[in-house]
């Protein structure tokens, strides 16, 4: 038989699994306000990324703490896109943050693109790459001098470029 408190029941609950879906429900990049010049469709990306790469690039998932061997990347170089292979990062602007992910305290020029993100009640600036709108994680005020800013990257969705030898 039907009441209302089973309605009011039913109705609650469909309420609160639309609510966890858009807190912890994967989430697709969002466009941005330009055309990329690297596309391809969900498949494609599929085929060209690992599965880390793919949660994180195309659906703003975050990796663990602590797991990236970028972390431990000190050589002379640049990290770049695991999407498109945009140089996104150089070696110059990387700082040990202590946050578990490999941060910066700037982009190389043109690189990125920032956006409002309001997930998980919190308000927060996500990066993404310029070429191909692939997430990379998010910019916080409380870096070090010269920027104050801490771009916390995931490093999955980072690959690492070194200078060849004897460039400069």
């Amino acid at each position: 038989m039907l009441t209302r408190r089973g309605v009011a029941y039913a109705g609650a609950a469909g309420l609160a699994v639309l609510a966890l879906d858009r807190l912890f429900g994967p989430r697709a990049v969002k466009a941005a306000a330009h055309p990329y010049e690297v596309t391809h469709t969900d498949a494609e990306w599929r085929k060209l990324l690992t599965p880390a790469q793919y949660d994180i690039l195309r659906h703003e998932g975050t990796e663990r703490p602590f797991t990236s061997p970028l972390l431990d990347e000190h050589r002379t170089g640049n990290f770049a896109c695991a999407g498109c292979d945009l140089a996104l990062f150089s070696s110059k602007t990387k700082f040990v943050s202590g946050t578990g992910w490999p941060s910066f305290w700037a982009p190389l020029p043109g690189a990125v693109d920032e956006a409002e993100d309001r997930s998980f009640y919190m308000v927060r600036t996500a990066v993404s790459c310029h070429r191909c709108g692939g997430h990379l994680g998010h910019v916080f005020p409380d870096g070090p001098k010269p920027t104050g800013l801490r771009y916390c990257m995931n490093g999955v969705a980072l690959k690492f470029e070194p200078m060849p030898q004897g460039a400069s």
